[in-house]
């Protein structure tokens, strides 16, 4: 059943599944270290070229964090595992320093073995990465015993590269394997195994074929180089840091203290310089294609093999251009420009039609993102999509059959669902939704748009993988992960509540969506404490209907059992709910968010079941930031609160995302301390525990230590807990359960002890927090 959407329904209720006497307690050592709560969870799913097997990444089962390659087969329905990462890469394998900053800014330096593969275009042979090796992987080859062994495995066959391979890559025709060493770019002829180098000039601060930190942490772009599809030819990114600042971070370990000099392109400082490069894979003369100065290189995509776009975003991030090149004689031609008064989101829904048709562009210039459809030329035909909500992702284009499909939250604003439209835009306003059931679905589609991978859960399903035809029919489970006895989940299910779902409104009448989970057991005569996480940020949303396996997700489960209401309110600012609801951030940041977390804790304060002087608030990152700002502004509304890695002077950050939403601070001195923690310390005076890794390269440690002195300069008592070598996810299982034993510490101390106040110092009366804004 789909639910209605109102303003301020539930849609969805306490659900306890038989007497909590008889359930196992879930625990935090469980969370981190019992295995994935959510159960068998695949990753990185690929379909095959010809759309006969799925591939996927698989955690092994003694160690959640090691993972090997996969295979279903679509024909036969069987599963059977292709690659096992310790017959290759034994665990502790060699990662350069470059290697493990890539993963870390792709959320992956916690995983080993295999983490990423590419299919070849004929669908035989799979590209694996793994440590500093290459190897191809034949699907067709005969699976052999090895040699003392009984475990059978596909040969390997593995790729000279002369050291570390960056970024490696199969050509679209299949002929080369291409990749990044020593900042020069590399291909390898697969037909006889020689290795050709096309640059040279690399070295120093100049990089070839590589995404500059920018490009990778913000713009969501980790590639450099890209193939014509034909193999003729190779577009790559040059950038020189020359000028970006180099500045010494230290990174604190257990026994040491190491040194860190990067190139960081701070707020307001120089960005990197950068210019586009066409060579041949036979490594003759690079031609050279300027693309403008302090610009962003966004995105760059071959229309076909004698065309190649870029997206080119300006400095202040208001003015995005798409632009032709002729590939042989380098003519530029600007396509389209979109333009903001406040930002530009970048997107990846730019997809070229066959035969010359055109090609579909996204873009928010109604408010709300949604697809247009253009010729060649730059000229709009017609909107594919329109209405008062946002199209999330366009996922695939059947240009045969004139449907375009598309994820949306059109339908409830926490949903990820897949919808179709008519690629000549007759469905606009109108769209079919594809996906059945409510909740959250991750998906992709084959080649031809004929089915599609779907991954799917909501707050009482955990993820599911299901092979599903393009009418949203299932064909087959690749994982149906049945909350069964065999589940992980399965001792704990008794005390697993289900959220409730509503709105409350905004000072301006915009609707903030919130998620509640209710203590087990839940007595509507009792009162109870509240555990508010946030995250409030621009880029997540956390009020989603879906089952949730991130750490944060599993922990909310947890206190909820430790009876706490668990409160999460998404905050004007956040995404997926159009422009009119993000752009209030702009130009000062924690003004608006904190006065809806605020208008929040009112409300909670309105039940007849909250204890409203004891609600705690928590978030990292971002939402470590808002603690911070909330504490300083409404200490009087909240008994504690703690901060996980907090932002506290965007100076300090880096300078896309800052500028995005703040300016330059020489261009907005005003926005950046009124944006920062230290102009609201002086009402700061609820209970504060301050958490923070020491190696964090994200949000630098330096933030945290500048709060600190802060706090000290003004007498301000506060709980301190640093982690000798954990970055900004903290690194190891460990350090994460001994965080989150903190953090409940912190909690039943301040929060749900006899007096929330209790860390005050004597004498000392909640301060009035400033009243201007």
């Amino acid at each position: 059943m789909r639910f209605p959407y109102f303003p301020a329904l539930l849609v969805a209720g306490l659900s306890l599944l038989s007497s909590p006497l008889m359930a196992e307690q879930l625990t935090i050592e469980r969370i981190f270290t019992g295995g994935n709560l959510s159960g068998p969870s695949p990753r990185a799913l690929k379909i095959s070229p010809d759309g006969s097997r799925v591939t996927f990444l698989r955690a092994k089962a003694d160690d959640q964090n090691r993972l090997d390659l996969w295979e279903y087969n679509i024909k036969d329905g069987s599963t059977r595992l292709l690659v096992d990462s310790n017959d290759i890469a034994p665990q502790g394998e060699t990662v350069t320093d470059e290697e493990r900053a890539r993963r870390e800014r792709e959320r992956t330096a916690n995983f080993s073995g295999i983490l990423d593969y590419q299919w070849s275009p004929d669908g035989k042979r799979l590209l694996l990465p793994l440590g500093d090796a290459l190897y191809l992987f034949d699907l067709d080859a005969t699976l052999v015993a090895k040699e003392g062994n009984s475990k059978r495995a596909a040969p390997l066959r593995r790729l000279e590269t002369g050291g570390a391979a960056i970024d490696p890559r199969i050509s679209p025709k299949g002929r080369f394997v291409s990749f990044v060493r020593d900042q020069n770019l590399w291909v390898i002829d697969l037909a006889n195994d020689t290795r050709h180098q096309l640059t040279r000039d690399g070295g120093g601060t100049v990089h070839n074929g590589e995404a500059e930190f920018i490009a990778q942490e913000e713009m969501d772009r980790s590639r450099g180089y890209w193939w014509a599809p034909d193999d003729g030819a190779i577009a790559f990114q040059q950038y020189n840091e020359a000028q970006v600042p180099l500045v010494r971070r230290f990174e604190v370990q257990a026994e040491r203290t190491d040194v860190i000099e990067q190139r960081y392109p701070a707020a307001g400082q120089p960005n990197v310089t950068t210019r586009l490069g066409l060579v041949t894979p036979a490594g003759k003369e690079v031609r050279w294609i300027p693309v403008g100065e302090d610009i962003y290189l966004a995105r760059v995509d071959w229309a076909n093999p004698k065309q190649l776009t870029y997206q080119r975003l300006d400095r202040a991030q208001q003015k995005l251009d798409l632009v032709m090149i002729d590939a042989a004689t380098l003519k530029q031609t600007t396509l389209l420009s979109d333009t903001s008064a406040t930002w530009i989101n970048l997107n990846d829904d730019l997809r070229f039609l066959p035969n010359g048709k055109g090609f579909i562009w996204g873009s928010e210039r109604t408010g709300f993102h949604h697809l247009y459809r253009y010729d060649m030329d730059g000229t709009l035909v017609q909107a594919i999509s329109a209405g008062d909500y946002n199209v999330d992702k366009l996922l695939a284009v059947d240009a045969k059959a004139g449907i375009v499909y598309a994820e949306s939250n059109r339908d409830f604003v926490g949903d990820q669902q897949v919808y179709a439209y008519a690629l000549d835009g007759s469905t606009a306003l109108k769209p079919r939704r594809i996906s059945e059931r409510d909740g959250t679905h991750t998906v992709q589609f084959a080649r031809d748009a004929s089915f599609y991978i779907d991954t799917f859960s909501d707050p009482a399903t955990p993820p599911q993988v299901a092979i599903v035809g393009n009418d949203g029919k299932r064909i087959a489970w690749i994982e149906e992960n049945k909350l069964d006895a065999n589940h992980p989940m399965w001792p704990n299910r008794q005390l697993i509540t289900t959220p409730e779902f509503g709105s409350i409104p905004a000072a301006d009448g915009q609707l903030l969506h919130y998620r509640i989970y209710k203590p087990t057991g839940f007595d509507p005569t009792k009162k109870y404490p509240v555990f508010d996480y946030y995250y409030g940020g621009p880029t997540a949303q956390r009020a989603l209907r879906n089952f949730g396996d991130r750490p944060d997700d599993m922990f909310n489960l947890y206190m909820a059992q430790q009876g706490y209401v668990v409160f999460t309110l998404d905050n004007r600012g956040t995404p997926r709910r159009g422009r009119q609801f993000s752009d209030p951030i702009f130009h000062q940041l924690g003004a608006i968010e904190v006065d809806d977390q605020v208008a929040g804790i009112h409300w909670l304060k309105s039940q007849s079941w909250i204890d409203g002087e004891r609600i705690g608030v928590y978030g990292r990152s971002y939402g470590g930031y808002m603690t911070t700002m909330l504490l300083g502004k409404a200490s009087n509304d909240i008994a504690a609160g703690v901060a996980v890695a907090p932002v506290t002077d965007w100076s300090l950050y880096d300078s896309m995302y800052t500028e995005r939403y703040l300016g330059r601070p020489q261009d907005n001195k005003a926005g950046y301390v009124r944006s920062a923690t230290f102009a609201w310390l002086d009402g700061l005076s609820s209970p504060l525990l301050l958490m923070h890794g020491m190696a964090d390269d994200n949000v630098l440690f330096t933030n945290s230590t500048k709060l600190m002195a802060a706090l000290q300069e003004r007498d301000v008592p506060f709980e301190l807990m640093t982690y000798p070598g954990g970055k900004h996810g903290l690194s190891t299982p460990q350090m994460k359960i001994h965080a989150f034993k903190l953090i409940e510490d912190f909690f039943n101390r301040k929060v749900k002890g006899p007096n929330p106040q209790e860390a005050l110092p004597r004498g000392a009366e909640p301060m009035v927090p400033p009243t201007s804004e």
